[in-house]
């Protein structure tokens, strides 16, 4: 059974989607992958948001761009954790679908990462999932050490190669 929801209302979406996806895969949690448009299939939008729940699921990560509808929608209908993903457009740069994720009335809260931020919305579900389980803690504190590896190894080539040659 998933425990996360990941939605975009376009296939245009799908490579900042598949970072949230990436993580989840890394961190060993299940999750569902729909692409479902609010606007254009309300229908099965309502489905899908209405029955997240009784499906299992405990966080939705919902991807738009422009209006961004989803997230907010999904928020509205879903009684748990809501994470937005504000896509970059080519008209806005993104800071439509962030202002429009954000600002969102009282009572219908939508966390939200940043523009094109999928492995964050990724590394927020499994915080929120890792709150009641210890074993996702440890490997959320894994991963964390992990980052720090890799900052640690990049250091070392700089001090060791300098600048000039650290890309060569």
């Amino acid at each position: 059974m998933a425990m996360v929801g990941i939605v975009m209302g376009s296939d245009s979406d799908m490579p900042v989607m598949a970072k949230a996806a990436d993580i989840l895969d890394q961190l060993g949690i299940s999750y569902e992958m729909n692409i479902i448009s609010a606007h254009r299939e309300p229908s099965e939008f309502f489905d899908y948001a209405n029955t997240a729940e009784e499906r299992g699921l405990k966080v939705i990560i919902a991807g738009a761009g422009m209006a961004a509808h989803l997230p907010g929608m999904c928020a509205a209908i879903f009684p748990l954790p809501v994470i937005g993903i504000p896509m970059h457009t080519t008209s806005l740069g993104g800071r439509d679908s962030l202002y429009s994720i954000v600002q969102m009335p009282t009572g219908i809260p939508v966390a939200t990462v940043a523009i094109n931020g999928g492995a964050n919305a990724g590394i927020l579900a499994a915080k929120i999932l890792a709150t009641s389980d210890p074993e996702l803690l440890q490997r959320l504190k894994d991963y964390k050490d992990s980052l720090r590896l890799t900052v640690l190894k990049k250091d070392e080539k700089l001090q060791k190669v300098g600048y000039k040659n650290y890309n060569n």
